[in-house]
């Protein structure tokens, strides 16, 4: 655990006094700002860590042009490196990289229709935008619980532009199809005509399940994105990868959307860093997520998804209510110092709570044993009979 710094205590159940007297209670970026260690994922760098990894480049840290040149060029060619595609593009955003890809293989297939999981960032958080800004006709396929089946595709009784496939499937646990499903899934939709598209934002977190280079997963679809603020910890941005023709339209589109910035170098330039130094750690995040999943076994009111975890991902379905929840989250903060996320989410399950565990350089930080205690101070004891 990080020993205490010597900066002032704070008091997360304090309240501020503001100038025209009505008391507030600090926010949650307060609240984890006052934090000297984090549960889950890179945790929260500083500003000037950030720029000291992107110093660390060397040659490599060099501007761009409205997206031309410099880091954004080089980080474009050490994706089309890593996934084997003949073109790759970078994008400020997973958003706006997702539509145009879809538009683009709307418009090649002269079909309107694009199909994909019920929990799909597209459906989920983006507005509708695939519909409000490109004319597009979303289709949810499968259950929202479980992934998604070749019956569940061959159900489809209309023609598709496309079909986008997620791995993980972040929304029910980081679960991943096996490499068989995978192939015969695509295999279905390339037979009815329609594109294949991978929602790939955590695909560097995949390998170690497939026992495959990402090369060769990426080889299945016409198209791929990948996302470097998740995973890898980078800033923001992301890449979409396919044949020439296909990017060289996105680079259009990138524009109509007012994504070609005067200067995309940060992004790209931490985007580099996460492929460099995080990259290569992905088997060590899934091994320390398993152990961690070991070590919950033994704490009652914890359940997981998937279990043993097949990525650096996991769900936690903890048994008590929100209010609880952040109860005990908000004493880790006052005690420790210690972020785990002040917010739960509803589980199917009445009385529970789910909260989603992703493991990265924080994570190593803390041992199973001290992971599994630290879950055990977040469940609410069962009531007496």
């Amino acid at each position: 655990m990080t020993e205490d710094s010597g900066v002032e205590k704070f008091d997360p159940m304090a309240v501020v006094e503001p100038a025209d007297g009505e008391p507030t209670e600090p926010t949650d970026d307060e609240l984890r700002a006052q934090c000297t260690s984090f549960l889950m994922g890179h945790g929260r760098p500083s500003p000037g860590d950030v720029l000291g990894e992107l110093g660390s480049l060397g040659d490599e840290l060099s501007g761009d042009t409205y997206g031309a040149g410099g880091a954004v060029a080089a980080l474009e060619a050490r994706v089309q490196e890593l996934l084997g595609k003949p073109a790759v593009v970078f994008m400020p955003s997973g958003t706006m990289a997702q539509q145009i890809a879809l538009r683009i293989h709307a418009d090649r297939a002269g079909r309107r229709v694009v199909a994909f999981h019920p929990t799909c960032h597209l459906e989920l958080y983006e507005g509708k935008a695939y519909q409000r800004l490109h004319g597009l006709v979303g289709r949810p396929v499968g259950d929202a619980r479980e992934l998604l089946t070749v019956d569940d595709l061959a159900a489809v009784n209309e023609p598709l532009a496309a079909v986008v496939f997620e791995l993980p499937q972040r929304e029910i646990g980081g679960l991943l199809p096996s490499w068989q499903d995978l192939r015969a899934q695509v295999a279905h939709v390339r037979e009815t005509g329609a594109a294949v598209h991978l929602d790939g934002a955590r695909l560097w977190e995949c390998t170690t399940f497939y026992g495959r280079d990402l090369h060769e997963i990426a080889a299945l679809f016409d198209s791929v994105y990948v996302s470097f603020y998740k995973g890898l910890g980078g800033l923001a941005g992301c890449c979409l990868a396919g044949d020439e023709s296909l990017v060289a339209e996105a680079r259009e589109w990138r524009s109509r959307h007012g994504g070609t910035l005067y200067s995309m170098w940060p992004y790209a330039a931490a985007g580099l860093v996460g492929l460099r130094d995080r990259l290569p750690r992905m088997p060590r995040y899934v091994e320390h997520a398993r152990a961690i999943a070991a070590a919950l076994h033994t704490v009652d009111g914890v359940e997981l998804r998937p279990d043993p975890p097949q990525t650096p991902m996991m769900h936690l379905q903890l048994r008590g209510d929100a209010d609880s929840y952040r109860a005990a989250a908000l004493r880790l903060v006052t005690d420790q110092k210690l972020w785990v996320g002040l917010h739960s989410s509803p589980s199917e399950r009445a009385g529970w709570r789910r909260v989603e565990l992703t493991v990265g350089d924080a994570t190593l930080e803390f041992t199973p044993d001290q992971v599994r205690d630290i879950i055990a101070s977040l469940i609410s004891q069962p009531s007496p009979a």
